[in-house]
């Protein structure tokens, strides 16, 4: 389990997070949805080690760890490639900048290109892919870390519809496949719904869970069902209420 207790941090002596509590079972695919501005990179900075807590505490399968900084992979919303190296290039940078023993191999990694449909592009450069392809392959650099937790930073809101719907059913097998927990930021309710086993709902800041909603188990979700209709409903009046403050 991943448990952050009474997390908190301040800028100009104003608390973003304060007092921020969250527990998160191990495989499983958690969404954060709130509104603008409330915290919730600010929450992924201080996971990942970027910044550092003024207070509280984390930790991963009951030990403390000061971050996630070794054990999470860390997906944002720009696909951050190399422009001057090619799709299987940036892929593999994980094997060529860390000492880590268990990276994928070269015909792993080969093999998630294939999977991911990629399969005959390993040598093109990222300016000649599309958006979409650009983050599949920043997808499979993540995976390549071997990390137990992976935290995505809203990496599908720059994609058109269908692309984004693609890779939300990827994102669905690779989930039931590779077993990892998820941690997961987005704006968008129907991704939190079709993605998640567990969304939670923040406040303004200083960032807190309003409401935390364990979904049915049944993946792929038909979201025009009424049960998903009345939570999308659910969530919205919360955001609402939230943004009127």
């Amino acid at each position: 389990m991943l448990r952050l207790s009474h997390l908190g941090k301040k800028y100009n002596g104003l608390p973003v997070i304060d007092q921020f509590d969250l527990d998160i079972e191990n495989g499983s695919f958690s969404v954060l949805i709130g509104p603008s501005g409330c915290g919730k990179s600010t929450l992924f900075d201080l996971l990942t080690g970027t910044i550092e807590r003024e207070y509280g505490t984390m930790e991963w399968i009951g030990e403390a760890v000061p971050h996630l900084g070794q054990i999470a992979a860390y997906m944002q919303q720009k696909d951050l490639l190399l422009p001057w190296l090619s799709l299987m290039q940036n892929a593999m940078l994980p094997q060529v900048f860390s000492k880590e023993k268990h990276l994928r191999k070269d015909k792993e990694a080969k093999d998630l290109f294939a999977r991911f449909g990629l399969n005959g592009f390993e040598d093109y450069l990222p300016g000649a892919v599309s958006g979409g392809m650009k983050q599949r392959c920043a997808l499979i650099r993540t995976l390549m870390f071997e990390r137990e937790i992976v935290l995505l930073d809203e990496p599908l809101s720059a994609l058109d519809a269908i692309t984004r719907r693609g890779l939300q059913s990827l994102l669905l097998s690779l989930q039931k496949d590779f077993k990892k927990t998820v941690l997961m930021i987005t704006h968008d309710i129907d991704e939190a719904l079709y993605l998640s086993d567990t969304v939670l709902v923040l406040t303004q800041a200083p960032m807190k869970i309003r409401d935390r909603i364990t979904l049915p188990s049944d993946k792929p979700r038909n979201l025009d069902s009424s049960k998903y209709i009345a939570i999308k409903k659910r969530i919205f009046s919360e955001l609402e209420e939230e943004m009127q403050l």
